[in-house]
């Protein structure tokens, strides 16, 4: 696979920084919107549940749900050495018969992805240019919990991630950042009869978890949690 015959993204998550990545997981070093995200999902409850983890990267929510009662987990990442990563460190932690790795777009994917009861997209969003087929799909394919960490639409958010996509041209990389309309998104999920069940904010972030029909209530706790802005 190269930047020929690949989406951007899978250009941008490459090889060098999965491995970075996945050295910082295993020292412990998890973003702060991802552990509020896992914490939210574990308070909500995993036990004996499914997973669909999309954009999963070195596999940190994955292991982290399985750990704390999650029974499997579908991984499906459209970077090849993002999901290598995420296989090795499965195999350490003896996890590999509990993970199936999937190699691809999510939305071209989708009518092959079993639902599950929780679906989680980290950071993921903001990764794709079309927001309304990728939630779409992966909400519909969530029997209960579905998470989700965007960046906040604030014109300060949009104004970085312009300058970081002037820089990326320049340097003739394909890949782009999105900051989607939060009021769009939350018009989607709630079409597809899901409700808003636990939100924290970050200045940058918002790390949102939502319930399939009535299992939750809203309950809007804004928690600051101090985090850069790092779009990618």
């Amino acid at each position: 696979m190269t930047c020929c015959n690949t989406p951007a993204w899978a250009c941008q998550f490459d090889r060098k920084l999965a491995v970075r990545d996945l050295r910082d997981y295993r020292k412990g070093s998890l973003a702060a919107t991802t552990r509020a995200l896992i914490d939210a999902v574990v308070r909500a409850g995993v036990e004996r549940s499914t997973l669909l983890d999309i954009g999963g990267g070195v596999g940190a929510i994955q292991f982290e749900l399985l750990k704390a009662g999650a029974r499997e987990a579908t991984s499906v990442d459209a970077s090849a050495p993002y999901l290598d990563a995420a296989r090795e460190e499965a195999t350490r932690q003896g996890l590999t018969t509990r993970i199936t790795f999937q190699l691809g777009d999510f939305v071209d994917l989708a009518p092959r992805i079993p639902v599950a009861d929780i679906v989680t997209l980290d950071r993921v969003v903001c990764c794709y240019a079309q927001m309304e087929p990728l939630v779409r799909l992966s909400a519909e394919r969530c029997r209960r919990l579905y998470g989700l960490v965007y960046p906040r639409d604030r014109w300060l958010a949009r104004a970085v991630v312009r300058i970081q996509n002037v820089f990326r041209a320049l340097w003739r990389n394909p890949f782009r950042s999105f900051v989607h309309s939060v009021d769009a998104m939350d018009a989607l999920i709630h079409s597809l009869g899901f409700t808003l069940r636990h939100k924290v904010r970050t200045f940058a972030w918002e790390v949102v978890v939502i319930s399939e029909g009535d299992v939750g209530q809203a309950a809007a706790g804004g928690v600051s949690i101090p985090a850069p802005f790092t779009p990618t």
